[in-house]
């Protein structure tokens, strides 16, 4: 199993930053491949938002590519995303992920809320 605990998050102005923090932990750490970011609004499906392998690589959703920036810590197990340039349009409850194929993990979630 693998436990995952969010932090970041909160109201921020359009056009202004946040940084989010995820950390995980659990026996099954040692299999984790992926870690990422998703983010669900109200009445929309879950997506994508960006993930990281353990390698370093990265995928970013077409709408925050060159505004938000994935991170992950080997050591101490943390994947962290830097959001710049907010839009109302990013509102959401974000998610963290931890996947290796057949198995993925979510956080409970961290609100974010951009006014405008």
């Amino acid at each position: 199993q693998v436990q995952l605990v969010e932090s970041g998050g909160g109201l921020v102005q359009a056009g202004g930053s946040l940084s989010l923090s995820c950390a995980a932990s659990g026996r099954s750490i040692i299999t984790i491949i992926t870690m990422g970011w998703y983010r669900q609004a109200p009445g929309k499906q879950r997506e994508l938002v960006a993930t990281v392998t353990n390698r370093g690589s990265t995928n970013y959703a077409d709408s925050v590519k060159g505004r938000f920036t994935i991170s992950k810590d080997n050591v101490r197990n943390t994947v962290t995303l830097q959001l710049n340039s907010l839009q109302p349009e990013d509102t959401a409850v974000y998610l963290c992920n931890a996947a290796r194929f057949p198995h993925s993990y979510w956080g409970q979630g961290t609100q974010v809320t951009v006014s405008s």
